[in-house]
């Protein structure tokens, strides 16, 4: 018959830990420093907006919205009488063509690349491919802008030729005439390549975080590793996907270099890809910038901070996607 364990004496019960409400000197610093890097962001966001808008003040009071909307841009002649006329409209246009072209070639090979690394590479090369995709988002833009013009631009230009004789039929895919060089096509290729490192790492962080019992229970019922991937995996990081594929088409937005390089700048809103016209936002900017009057100068700050604004809102509803995806993991 055992013996009931015998209480301890009073005396040999240890003492209550003692809870400490106040926060270590390393606490206190680490977070100083990245409160204050917060802020110091947060700051300079508002000075560069701050300084575009002053700049471009009067270029609102004088076009209004058409400063938006218009589709020429003509500093005038004042002394034959002949008004400005400035205008984003159609580089607004072509940012959003160009862009959407190089997030439309992106998204499926960079979620494709994000689940070979996370559910097909082996892990000893898992690493390695991961840091050769990484590098390539610290790659110059102007290194694949120049890529882009010497070496893909000539074999871009017969791919746009297939396209077009087998699927002219497509309004979008139809030219007015057969010229293909420096089209929005070939600038959404350049992008579409500057913008996969952003779109993969997002989207392998957030396959990374599919819980382990739902793959598991998957498994258990049989699935394959790619039955698994539709019915567990892409429906868990649809919301992160989508976010990474925002926060690429800002960056595409805002490429500037890269898109002067490979596109001609055309003052007319361009729907069709492969035709050789277009331009975008910061492409006019590096265009005008050198030769701009006074008047032209403002308006290219104004067409900056046009484009500072969209990009803003475009990442904003990136973060918002991403932290969702987060917090309810679909």
């Amino acid at each position: 018959m055992s013996t009931p364990t015998s209480v301890p004496p009073q005396s040999e019960i240890p003492p209550a830990r003692a809870i400490i409400l106040t926060r270590r000197l390393s606490d206190r610093v680490f977070r100083g420093v990245v409160t204050t890097g917060g802020f110091v962001s947060l700051i300079v966001l508002g000075l560069i907006a701050l300084f575009l808008a002053s700049r471009s003040i009067n270029i609102f009071k004088t076009f209004g919205f058409g400063f938006i909307t218009e589709y020429k841009w003509d500093s005038g002649d004042p002394d034959n009488g002949i008004a400005p006329v400035l205008g984003i409209g159609a580089m607004l246009i072509g940012t959003i063509v160009t862009s959407v072209v190089g997030l439309v070639i992106a998204l499926p090979v960079s979620v494709g690349m994000a689940l070979f690394l996370e559910y097909y590479m082996p892990i000893r090369l898992k690493k390695s491919l991961t840091m050769v995709i990484d590098l390539m988002a610290a790659i110059p833009s102007v290194i694949f802008g120049l890529w882009g013009f010497f070496v893909l631009m000539p074999h871009a230009v017969y791919w746009a030729k297939l396209l077009h004789k087998y699927f002219g039929w497509i309004p979008f895919l139809d030219v007015q005439a057969p010229i293909f060089e420096r089209s929005p096509f070939i600038a959404g290729l350049v992008l579409s390549i500057m913008i996969i490192p952003i779109v993969t790492s997002i989207s392998r962080e957030v396959f990374s975080q599919v819980p382990l019992d739902r793959i598991q229970a998957a498994y258990a019922l049989g699935a394959t590793r790619w039955t698994m991937i539709k019915a567990v995996v892409l429906p868990f990081g649809s919301s992160g996907i989508a976010g990474g594929a925002m926060l690429g088409l800002g960056r595409a937005m805002g490429e500037t270099v890269a898109v002067y390089l490979v596109l001609n700048l055309y003052y007319q809103p361009n729907f069709q890809v492969l035709f050789s016209a277009g331009g975008s936002v910061a492409s006019m900017i590096v265009t005008k910038f050198g030769e701009a009057g006074q008047l032209e100068l403002q308006g290219l700050m104004a067409a900056g901070l046009v484009l500072f604004i969209v990009t803003l809102i475009i990442n904003f509803l990136s973060n918002m996607i991403v932290k969702r995806t987060s917090r309810t993991g679909n």
